[in-house]
């Protein structure tokens, strides 16, 4: 994952229990909706080829990650089928050290404070701040106070009309799933509805 591309634009969508027919059609759709970044999580039935499959349809225009990564066993799984950058829920050593060794950036799931600057301090690319709605916005404005260097993503109730909020508060980047790509939408195949969300992530940022 190039860092300082994601950075640019800093928003990740999230692929939760997809079917492999909607990996393909996925891809296009996300491409073209203008987002550079998304991750499968590897607690969606045979993710690891879902992975594979996304990198091969996408050709390197995205960069594809894995998330829910809670072990070194689904670590390796996930880097073996092409993911360039990990997401945890949690700070897990032993995958932030495998992966610190290699150079792949690890967005680590945090909380409280302590938790923020703990996945931090052992090397996180972001700290992934999750479930981030029941905190709110305000919430990364006084997390920035004592923690100004830390980078925060925002993971959970980040919303097209909510996004700039987080941003104005102190979110480095935000990170989208359910909300955009919706089970009835993919139950209807329905990438159109989808497009227009991510659309509306994109220029909300651009121009919001």
């Amino acid at each position: 994952m190039d860092l300082e591309r994601f950075r640019k634009l800093p928003i990740l969508g999230i692929l939760r229990g997809i079917a492999p027919e909607d990996v393909v059609p996925l891809v296009e759709t996300i491409e073209e909706g203008g987002l550079e970044a998304m991750e499968i999580t590897m607690n969606t039935p045979v993710a690891a080829e879902l992975i594979e499959q996304a990198v091969k349809a996408s050709k390197n225009n995205l960069m594809i990650g894995a998330g829910t990564v809670l072990d070194l066993k689904g670590l390796k799984s996930a880097l073996g089928a092409g993911a360039t950058f990990i997401v945890t829920p949690v700070l897990i050593k032993e995958v932030m050290e495998y992966c610190l060794k290699r150079k792949i950036p690890v967005f680590s799931g945090a909380l409280t404070p302590l938790e923020i600057y703990n996945a931090w301090a052992a090397g996180a690319a972001m700290v992934k701040v999750f479930p981030a709605k029941f905190f709110g916005p305000e919430y990364f404005r006084e997390i920035k106070g004592p923690f100004n260097q830390i980078e925060l993503l925002a993971c959970a109730g980040v919303t097209a009309q909510n996004m700039r909020d987080y941003f104005q508060n102190g979110a480095n980047a935000v990170s989208f799933g359910a909300s955009v790509f919706k089970k009835e939408w993919l139950a209807k195949k329905d990438y159109q509805n989808i497009g227009q969300s991510i659309r509306e992530f994109i220029q909300g940022f651009r121009h919001g």
